[in-house]
């Protein structure tokens, strides 16, 4: 089996380019082809300048990441800016002023956000939730596993590799007992789901449960009412066969943890957190943007 090349992947972002896969990925999934781009970003640009109630970056670049979102129609790229605005707002507490060394001690040391140091088959970055035993929801209350949640996406917002070909998630319950059952609440699967699906301008091509014991049915009874039916299409339920998983990541880019042909996962937010503080500038930049008034 040929060997996976995570040069440019591994503990750092892929900043300033876009293969010309990437390019035509982009021109046929999304619309994007030069006179639609700038066409789009002239709109979008006029369409916030006559928005006063929310507040963004109108440079070419920040716009981009909204359009592509919403494969270049700056109307819905403006409603997505508004419904991000709106969910920053209602959760003010957790993301207004939020910095990336107020993460930091958790980030290193918990191990509940990860990323796959390669991307998939399809150059897709893979985000890894640990939520099961890997989880000490005392060390790492829910809330703060949401801000680190929310800094990883605004970091993944600046690799234009990203911006085309979207994410994919693996939300690993392995180990899931009552005290991460307890933190998984509906205020917070609520709130998950509500930036998941209103307020993450990246597209989030697939979710993946593995690993989930018989009571991750508890944690499912209070996620469901939130999830609209694009997102419920992109969900998809393993448990322990890996085989499964396999359908749609391919076994190559996976690590043994789920039955890959790479080594055991043995990095995390120790190796992951110097890519996002050489980003501290931009990410930080975010925790005042969305609303004009708090």
């Amino acid at each position: 089996m040929a060997e996976v090349d995570i040069s440019e992947e591994a503990f750092h972002l892929r900043l300033g380019y876009l293969k010309p896969e990437t390019k035509e990925i982009a021109r046929t999934e999304l619309r994007e082809t030069d006179e639609v781009k700038a066409e789009a970003i002239k709109q979008l640009r006029e369409m916030l300048k006559a928005t006063p109630e929310i507040n963004y970056k109108d440079d070419d670049a920040f716009l981009t990441i909204f359009l592509r979102a919403t494969h270049f129609y700056p109307e819905s790229a403006l409603e997505k800016m508004k419904s991000t605005a709106a969910f920053r707002k209602e959760y003010k507490d957790l993301v207004h002023g939020l910095q990336v060394e107020q993460v930091k001690e958790r980030f290193i040391k918990g191990s509940v956000i990860n990323v796959l140091k390669n991307c998939d088959q399809k150059g897709r970055r893979v985000l890894i939730v640990n939520c099961g035993k890997l989880w000490d929801p005392s060390t790492v209350p829910s809330d703060e596993m949401f801000r680190m949640l929310y800094m990883v996406h605004i970091a993944a917002q600046l690799e234009e590799e990203t911006q085309v070909r979207g994410v994919v998630c693996i939300m690993d319950f392995d180990g899931l007992a009552m005290k991460q059952v307890k933190a998984l609440s509906p205020s917070f699967s609520k709130r998950l789901l509500t930036f998941i699906q209103d307020a993450m301008p990246l597209r989030m091509k697939e979710v993946h449960f593995v690993k989930q014991p018989f009571i991750f049915n508890m944690v499912w009874t209070l996620f469901k009412p939130f999830v609209k039916e694009k997102l419920n299409k992109r969900m998809h339920f393993h448990g322990s066969d890996m085989k499964s998983l396999h359908k749609f990541l391919d076994p190559s880019v996976l690590p043994a943890n789920y039955k890959g042909a790479l080594p055991a996962i043995d990095y995390g937010g120790l190796e992951w957190f110097p890519a996002l503080e050489q980003q501290a500038e931009y990410v930080n930049t975010w925790s005042e943007l969305g609303p004009a008034e708090w």
